[in-house]
């Protein structure tokens, strides 16, 4: 019989965060029925043992190389059969019924598309990342001169941010990242998933934009809650930043044309020189400023590696 739910997680030497998140997913149940896939992008750690061992209920999918995200969830999707669709990060902990509380909400909202839930912290704080806004050539511009640096989480300077918005109401937002991301699958299937050329970071914010053009309208759920221990499963920063920042020179690609598409990839530039330039006259901080220092120098210096982007699109 077909599952409410398909909670798809792709993992990469998840080991240490994996567990808690799985404990969670079937804890937290209360009434859906869910169908839980894990496609494990050729993980080195003991991630697929620990599954098998601990959680037999789980479909395990093993492509037998690292597929990247947007793949992996793609792969995922196809071993399912349900009403929705649930991307879920390996990091993340599911509080207070949260797959429950989003799937009654998207029953009872239907059009939105994309669907989004409150992110937390370990210690209860807000995380912000469940949502952003979406990117304009307005956004870029304000990145281009640092006014999203001097201004983070200003509503006008920093609009992709949101502002100082708690994700404590329902709004419909630009972006819904993948971290916790429901789609009911039809919806999923006409859009065809997540665009296979993004290895990782970009392809939801690709999908939230494809969705805006067909007439859906992403929204956040804010009783649907859940820990993201953000960075949990990350590779190192200056990698992390070249696969972001190849990402959104993607999206402009992709997105705009013509002049806008040129402003865009300039703006992108622009400010990645700008910060790259402040980092190395600034004094440098052992404890806090050096990693961000190289991230910027790196992006900056090797910018023919990432502003090219991901190339064509495969579907």
């Amino acid at each position: 019989m077909k599952a409410d739910v398909a909670i798809v997680i792709v993992s990469y030497n998840s080991r240490d965060h994996i567990g808690a998140c799985l404990e969670s997913v079937f804890a937290q149940r209360k009434s859906v029925t869910q169908q839980v896939i894990v496609v494990d992008n050729d993980s080195r750690d003991d991630t697929v043992n620990f599954i098998r061992e601990n959680f037999p209920q789980v479909e395990l999918v093993l492509p037998g190389a690292n597929l990247g995200f947007a793949k992996g969830v793609n792969l995922g999707v196809k071993h399912s059969d349900a009403e929705y669709v649930l991307l879920l990060n390996p990091d993340t902990e599911i509080l207070d019924h949260a797959v429950d509380v989003i799937v009654d909400f998207a029953r009872k909202n239907p059009g939105h598309g994309l669907y989004g839930g409150r992110t937390l912290r370990p210690d209860g704080s807000l995380e912000p990342s469940s949502c952003w806004g979406r990117p304009t050539l307005w956004s870029m511009t304000l990145f281009a001169f640092g006014l999203t640096t001097i201004a983070p989480k200003n509503r006008f300077l920093d609009p992709e941010s949101l502002g100082s918005w708690q994700r404590d109401t329902v709004r419909e937002v630009g972006v819904i990242t993948g971290c916790f991301l429901l789609s009911p699958t039809k919806v999923w299937n006409e859009l065809g998933g997540l665009d296979e050329r993004y290895f990782m970071y970009g392809e939801d914010a690709d999908l939230a934009m494809r969705a805006h053009s067909a007439g859906y309208r992403p929204v956040i759920c804010p009783d649907a809650k859940l820990i993201h221990e953000v960075g949990g499963c990350s590779d190192t920063p200056v990698h992390k930043t070249m696969l972001l920042y190849r990402g959104k020179a993607s999206l402009v690609r992709t997105h705009w044309t013509g002049l806008a598409q040129w402003l865009g990839l300039f703006f992108l530039a622009t400010g990645t020189g700008l910060r790259a330039a402040i980092s190395k006259v600034k004094k440098p901080n052992p404890e806090a400023t050096n990693s961000a220092a190289a991230r910027w120098q790196t992006l900056w210096a090797e910018r023919n590696k990432w502003i090219c982007g991901y190339g064509s699109p495969t579907a």
